[in-house]
């Protein structure tokens, strides 16, 4: 009868995923405390290790008028030009759609 560490050893060894060294302890072959930028990218905006929103603003230039209107990017209302009434952009279920055309630069905050 073997124990149940015994157990999770052959199970993490026969993974490939994880090894122990002589003294016992456990190397993940993923390094948690340093993430890539596309792994950060794709977790939920509350399970990263420092929380940021996935929304941010940008100003639109309106390919018309060449007028710059700030948008947030996940707007849920349809976004006119002040100078021309041009729609600058339609909202879909999640980030909002530019009108093809418009050139757009991302807010700093």
């Amino acid at each position: 009868v073997s124990s149940g560490s015994e157990a999770c050893g052959r199970a993490l060894q026969q993974d490939g995923g994880a090894h122990r060294t002589k003294h016992g302890r456990l190397i993940l072959a993923k390094d948690l405390l340093h993430p890539t930028p596309e792994e950060e990218r794709r977790t939920h905006k509350k399970k990263r290790l420092v929380q940021c929103p996935n929304s941010y603003f940008m100003d639109v230039k309106c390919p018309g008028c060449y007028k710059i209107t700030t948008v947030f990017s996940h707007a849920q209302t349809v976004v006119l030009c002040v100078g021309c009434s041009t729609v600058l952009c339609q909202p879909t279920g999640g980030k909002a759609r530019l009108t093809e055309g418009c050139s757009f630069r991302r807010k700093q905050h």
